[in-house]
């Protein structure tokens, strides 16, 4: 497993251990119980842990965030981590993943910032947060419709994307409003800490 590199330091601060030891998880039982692929044992850091932690910058203090499809906590758990002033709730619909989530919060001890729920977002139930977030998810024509409607108005979706994020917003653009998105754009996120910066589209939802 790769170690934390220096830049790690500044995303995390004092909780840097904590991030560390999310890292083993995932190293450990998170390929092991196929969460993650084997392959990404020696990336870690920078593919997964940093690249979602640096989308902090764009949430807001004391924000409650829905982080959908969560898998092995991506990017919700090291936004927990790097930010202990959120309260984070992980939607994830597989009982296998959901089981690892529950384990890894308490082995973390981020119980009383982080709850881990079962279930599609279609049937969760109605939520009113300040921010979703997405990773590998779906795409926006896909996840603008499933992700708005969990958030309050002037709520946000931080959907993590690649390299496509502007070909997507282009293509959805002008049916955006039909999902009460009053704004959508591409940011970039880890400047300074990843060779390779996070690409995020944030979608805001209208009032």
């Amino acid at each position: 497993m790769s170690t934390a590199p220096q830049g790690a330091g500044a995303v995390f601060g004092d909780r840097l251990a904590l991030a560390e030891r999310y890292a083993e998880l995932l190293a450990t039982g998170g390929i092991e119980r196929g969460l993650i692929g084997p392959r990404e044992a020696d990336r870690l850091w920078e593919r997964h842990l940093l690249n979602s932690a640096v989308v902090s910058e764009l949430v807001p203090v004391a924000a409650r965030v829905l982080d959908v499809g969560s898998g092995a906590g991506l990017p919700g758990i090291p936004l927990a981590i790097a930010r202990p002033d959120l309260q984070v709730e992980l939607v994830e619909p597989l009982l296998r993943r959901t089981t690892w989530l529950e384990e890894t919060v308490a082995e973390l001890g981020l119980a009383d910032a982080v709850v881990v729920t079962r279930g599609k977002v279609a049937v969760i139930g109605p939520r009113q947060v300040d921010v979703v977030t997405a990773r590998a998810v779906a795409p926006l024509e896909r996840l603008l419709p499933m992700c708005m409607p969990l958030l309050r108005p002037g709520g946000t979706l931080l959907a993590v994307k690649g390299e496509q994020a502007q070909a997507e917003v282009d293509a959805v653009h002008r049916q955006a409003s039909k999902w009460r998105v009053s704004s959508l754009d591409v940011a970039r996120c880890g400047r300074g800490v990843l060779a390779e910066e996070t690409t995020v589209v944030v979608a805001r939802r209208s009032g």
